[in-house]
């Protein structure tokens, strides 16, 4: 079930417009949802304004306080600013206290950091570095966080790769819930099929929760999944395209072909 926030007009190069469904709207569409068929997880993803975020919140409060996997987006992969300012504070204060997981990129885990504590914080460098703003982040009040590391691959010694094709890098995630530390390693990827990796791993972690994973179980299978949709994928359009989502399907047998 799907709840719309909002409405984009975007290719692979970039987003043009937005146009930002009403708040009440929303409200309407998770109630009628939830109160017909219920719900196990929630993801939530672009919730556009601050009006919205406070829907959003009031609704997971009402509902019971499901499972709640948070994907803080704010930029999208060309760099277009999908969430005001004055919804930072909102997203903070009022739903990540209710996220069971919390899925920021770096970036986002910078102006969460940075909203919370009105003070300018430096790019991180190094793995220490993302653990440091990792830990940072979980104690705005998420269970768990998964910081993303796709905008900081690491050269083999754990400093930040300079993205040049023949330096070994490794893109390293990392899961914490205020006390144990998870790495997750994976191969770097040098590769313009990354349009909605966020929202596409986001949702994953949310399906493994629904099937019974506990989170570290739920988080690892959503990083090899969006992996091989990465590994996959088939070049689109001229700017990032999407991941191949249907890598997991099998393969239909072909249609014989006659000659006529």
């Amino acid at each position: 079930m799907t709840a719309t926030t909002a409405l984009t007009v975007q290719d692979t190069q970039g987003v043009y417009d937005i146009h930002y469904v009403p708040s009440s709207f929303v409200k309407q569409q998770i109630d009628v949802c939830i109160q017909d068929i219920g719900v196990d997880v929630v993801k939530t993803g672009m919730l556009a304004s601050a009006s919205t975020i406070q829907i959003v919140a009031e609704a997971l409060e009402n509902h019971g306080r499901p499972l709640c996997v948070v994907d803080p987006v704010m930029v999208s992969t060309s760099g277009t600013q999908l969430l005001p300012q004055d919804a930072v504070r909102e997203l903070r204060e009022h739903l990540l206290p209710l996220a069971t997981v919390l899925t920021p990129n770096v970036p986002e885990a910078k102006i969460l950091v940075e909203n919370a504590t009105r003070s300018h914080r430096s790019d991180p460098r190094s793995l220490d570095d993302l653990i440091a703003l990792v830990k940072e982040v979980q104690k705005l009040g998420a269970q768990w966080v998964l910081l993303k590391g796709g905008h900081l691959p690491l050269a083999v010694d754990h400093t930040a790769s300079l993205r040049n094709p023949t330096d070994p890098a490794a893109v390293i995630d990392i899961l914490y819930n205020g006390t144990a530390i998870t790495l997750i390693e994976t191969e770097y990827l040098n590769s313009t099929s990354t349009h909605g990796t966020g929202c596409s791993l986001a949702s994953a972690i949310a399906c493994g929760l629904a099937l019974g994973y506990d989170v570290p179980e739920a988080v690892q299978s959503a990083c090899k999944y969006v992996g091989k949709g990465i590994r996959t994928a088939a070049p689109r359009g001229r700017g990032n395209g999407p991941i191949n989502h249907f890598h997991t399907m099998p393969a239909l047998p072909e249609k014989k072909r006659y000659n006529t």
